[in-house]
């Protein structure tokens, strides 16, 4: 197993704290490109030199703060996971690693999902936390 670069991370960490909250407007079920990072153990990492991975908005608290669950291009199934489709894309939430997230690792806008397709993910997260 490769040993992880913290060091880039936190560089790249440094530099998103730096950035304002004015740049994104933003809703619940929208999925964002957001700057995860480079995490620890099972926690799911960003990719690239940006440390990025989509993430679905589940719930806007204010401008600055937001519950996100991570997506993945891999399809998965059972508890912790819930596969969606979005315009010609389908996507698997990772409903275990769901997270508070600063707007400020926001980094680009993929899309909105349909009612149907949130509802049943809000579902699968409310069996999996409290079922």
């Amino acid at each position: 197993m490769q040993a992880k670069n913290f060091d880039t991370w936190n560089h790249e960490k440094k530099d998103i704290d730096a950035l304002p909250y004015e740049r994104f407007h933003f809703h619940e079920r929208e999925i964002w490109w957001a700057s995860l990072g480079l995490n620890v153990g099972d926690e799911q990492d960003g990719k690239n030199e940006l440390f990025e991975r989509p993430v679905l908005i589940l719930k806007k608290f204010n401008n600055k703060v937001v519950v996100v669950v991570p997506l993945t291009s891999h399809l998965k199934e059972g508890k912790f996971y819930k596969t969606i489709k979005y315009g010609a894309k389908t996507s698997t939430v990772i409903l275990s690693q769901v997270r508070l997230l600063s707007v400020k690792r926001f980094r680009r806008f993929v899309r909105k999902i349909s009612y149907d397709q949130f509802a049943a993910v809000q579902e699968k997260l409310q069996n999996l936390l409290f079922g």
